[in-house]
């Protein structure tokens, strides 16, 4: 039996059937029409028609989706998406009406810890925190190979809480597209260490570049990187405190930058409340097909 796996990013639309086994058929990646709610449901009804081509009716289960927002449990209208053209749509209803299969819609990162925990990094643990630095700051909960949703469809989104333990140069923080200011997505996305790099050093530079030059000891890429992971140590201890998550699993392009984890991972005994602390923290396995994966197993095979 075959499960269709749709991962609606910003910049690409990715599709593939994914069987019960992981084995991977019929993959696409098609750019996401910016800002066209009508032509972002057509590519994926088209993918969809792209990923079941040799199929028969009967071998495709339901198509999953996962999305850089969540659809409110009240309204059935899509919230909360940094792809803004989607909020306030009725993406599930919509595509229902086009497509024949059983659909299921649910966070991108939600998505990604869920591949992790089922055949990635994370398998065979119990519970999993997938964290995806990229864009955003994002993060999904899964516990015993099922995706933690909450009663308000929100569980896992730590990068709308404040940053924890600020130093006085970091309160109140930057304001956040959600409305609110010192959201952990405001220090810990890519684009905000960008800007904490420019304000450091007074040059601009992408992630991977500020780890280059971090690496060829560049003293403010150095420190730029270090304030980071020290952030991002206090962040992930807060979820630690509450869920204590048996592995935590990064995805998104800053996560790519090795010496951060690692940084991050020394500075958190420091703030977890425990006499110990020994949670690994993973690179993931799939890379961007965690999400596209993770999309496919949202649906039971019969």
């Amino acid at each position: 039996m075959w499960r269709i796996g749709v991962d609606l990013g910003g910049t690409k639309i990715e599709a593939l059937a994914l069987s019960s086994s992981g084995k991977e058929r019929n993959r696409v990646r098609v750019p996401t029409p910016r800002g066209d709610y009508g032509a972002t449901l057509d590519a994926i009804v088209a993918l969809a028609g792209r990923c079941t081509e040799g199929l028969a009716a009967s071998e495709v289960v339901g198509i999953g989706i996962g999305i850089p927002g969540s659809v409110s449990p009240k309204t059935g209208l899509v919230r909360n998406a940094n792809s803004t053209w989607l909020n306030g749509r009725p993406l599930a209803r919509d595509l229902h009406a086009r497509l024949e299969w059983p659909l299921a819609i649910e966070n991108d990162a939600n998505c990604f810890a869920l591949s992790e925990a089922a055949d990635g990094a994370a398998q065979g643990c119990g519970t999993v925190f997938g964290v995806i630095l990229g864009t955003g700051a994002g993060g999904g909960i899964v516990i015993e190979g099922r995706p933690l949703l909450g009663h308000n469809a929100i569980a896992g989104e730590w990068g709308h809480n404040s940053l924890p333990w600020p130093d006085a140069e970091e309160a109140p923080g930057p304001a956040c597209y959600c409305g609110k200011r010192g959201c952990i997505e405001t220090f810990l996305s890519g684009p905000a260490l960008e800007k904490q790099y420019l304000a450091l050093s007074g040059h601009a530079a992408d992630a991977k570049s500020i780890a280059e030059r971090a690496k060829g000891g560049e003293g403010a890429a150095q420190t730029v990187l270090a304030i980071y992971a020290r952030r991002l140590a206090k962040s992930l201890a807060t979820v630690i405190n509450i869920a204590d998550p048996d592995a935590i699993v990064f995805g998104g392009g800053v996560s790519n930058i090795g010496t951060i984890i690692e940084m991050a991972a020394a500075e958190l005994p420091a703030w977890v409340f425990s006499d110990c602390f020994d949670t690994p923290l993973m690179a993931n396995k799939w890379g961007d097909s965690s999400g596209v994966r993770g999309a496919a197993r949202l649906i039971c095979p019969r």
